[in-house]
């Protein structure tokens, strides 16, 4: 294995390429909440403590819902096995979908910014999976990020398309904030090292 590109072991076993897609994590939903921001750990950091802290306190009678999330080039589908809901299962188009993280405190948790209408008064929302272990959190965040990867494709394709034909104006498919996304591939360690150069550099 090359030592230069800075992928562990484990990393090349979570790998997942646009090929793979659609895949299926079968994840607890631990629920969501209002997010301050679209990207950066900063803004799922927080929503994820208060989750898992209700999660944690849940009465013995009341379980976590086990799902089927599915990964793939359109976004995300989740649709809730047990218990059963009345409504069980609903999507997350791609273009909705601005960030995708591991946490660093819980590594088995992985958790997604999805932006809903932007006149809302809060339009991003956090979302929070729990993982059979931490190297499906890995995957499952490797798995976004080939979709986004697929998506800014397809994205730039169009705009491309676009110019061809003699349209400057880009494509009112896609609107400029929908555009941006992010997906931090670090892992908890790297990103907790990332945090304390930036809180020791402020």
């Amino acid at each position: 294995m090359a030592a230069g590109n800075g992928a562990s072991a484990s990393d090349l076993d979570c790998q997942v390429n646009v090929e793979d897609l659609p895949i299926t994590f079968k994840v607890k939903y631990i629920g969501s909440e209002v997010a301050r921001g679209l990207w950066g750990i900063k803004y799922t950091r927080r929503p994820v403590d208060l989750m898992v802290g209700v999660a944690k306190n849940l009465p013995p009678n009341k379980v976590l819902p086990n799902c089927e999330l599915k990964v793939s080039t359109t976004g995300v589908q989740l649709e809730i096995i047990s218990p059963k809901a009345s409504i069980n299962n609903w999507s997350y188009p791609i273009d909705t979908i601005s960030y995708g993280v591991q946490d660093l405190v819980y590594t088995r948790v992985f958790a997604m910014i999805v932006v809903k209408d932007e006149s809302s008064p809060h339009p991003f929302e956090v979302h929070a999976f729990v993982c059979d272990s931490r190297a499906m959190a890995r995957k499952l965040t490797f798995a976004l990020s080939a979709a986004f990867q697929d998506y800014s494709r397809v994205v730039k394709e169009a705009a491309d398309d676009d110019q061809d034909n003699g349209n400057a104006a880009p494509s009112d498919a896609i609107t400029p904030t929908r555009q941006k996304f992010a997906i931090d591939l670090r892992t908890p360690e790297e990103i907790q090292a990332g945090e304390l150069e930036q809180e020791t550099e402020a």
